[in-house]
């Protein structure tokens, strides 16, 4: 099933806000004012197959936002590299004050903006389709997280949309059979993990990132081919603590790479304690930040022949 992403697979991962000049934000209030909340155990009806008339309509003229996982999954399915899955099914549009990168599932230029994915029979990706795809008719939102450490409440609703015909479907359903039937618990996982990067603290409190460490944000999210080359072929290892496990499922397992890739970026870029420096590398920084305080020293003092007032 293709689903519309429209609503809430960018408030996924966001916390409500309440930023007037917000536009997420105000669409945000509307789904707390208006649409009705679903709990787990809540029933709703929705059928998807060849038989409803409305059948590949939804897979068109759509706004697909993907998740890092989303785009590990899609790139190992189509057996090529990240750097060639960006390239051809990918846009990143750039924005003002961007904070964290955003990337699009890239359409087909054939007037509908159909999804590239699409075949007679349906998807063509569909055990590895999108969170969005997956979630549709159903909707999430959720609240901030609380300051120690609880996940913000949770609901779900339904995207009710005049082109979908799949709610006149006898099929009953309750929210968890449906998300345990789609397979969105390992997808959540990852949003979760992928959440404690994107909502950091860090920007709230107003920080924003170097183009250099945006690029650096977007290759350990998104070009993981790319960032293993930057793990394994530079001294970052050499550096740092890493259990010889690891090391050796990262060369080959492209999950246990983006779990390294969330914890270096905490750390690279927030500060965090996620990673342990190796003592001989904290004694050649310090080694190479006295070095460099007494070149600055040297160059403030004047020489044995200069003149003093």
């Amino acid at each position: 099933m293709k689903g519309k992403e429209t609503t809430m697979s960018e408030a996924k991962d966001t916390p409500l806000t309440t930023d007037p000049d917000d536009g997420s934000a105000r669409l945000q209030e509307k789904i707390l004012a208006e649409y009705p909340r679903l709990g787990l155990d809540d029933p709703f009806t929705f059928g998807c197959h060849p038989g409803v008339p409305c059948f590949n309509h939804c897979c068109s003229d759509v706004n697909i936002f993907l998740s890092p996982y989303d785009v590990l999954r899609l790139k190992k399915r189509l057996g090529i590299t990240s750097g060639e899955f960006l390239d051809r099914y990918a846009l990143m549009p750039v924005q003002k004050d961007m904070k964290t990168p955003v990337v699009l599932l890239r359409m087909s230029a054939d007037g509908k903006r159909t999804c590239p994915f699409l075949t007679e029979a349906g998807c063509g990706v569909y055990e590895d389709r999108p969170w969005p795809c997956r979630m549709y008719p159903l909707g999430m939102a959720a609240a901030k997280d609380t300051p120690d450490g609880w996940r913000g409440e949770r609901f779900w609703f339904l995207l009710r949309e005049d082109v979908c015909k799949g709610f006149g479907e006898p099929t009953s359903w309750t929210v968890k059979e449906w998300l345990e039937d789609q397979g969105v618990e390992p997808y959540d996982d990852w949003g979760d993990a992928y959440k404690e990067v994107t909502i950091h603290k860090f920007f709230e409190d107003g920080g924003q990132l170097s183009p250099e460490k945006l690029n650096m944000f977007f290759t350990a999210c998104y070009d993981l081919d790319k960032f293993r080359s930057f793990v394994f072929e530079t001294t970052l290892l050499q550096r740092f603590e890493v259990d010889e496990d690891f090391i050796e499922e990262m060369k080959y397992d492209d999950e246990s790479l983006l779990r390294f890739a969330f914890l270096w970026l905490r750390f690279s870029l927030f500060g965090e304690p996620t990673m342990r420096p190796r003592p001989e590398a904290v004694e050649e920084i310090m080694g190479k930040a006295a070095e460099r305080r007494r070149a600055l020293d040297k160059a403030a003092t004047p020489s044995a022949g200069e003149a003093t007032p």
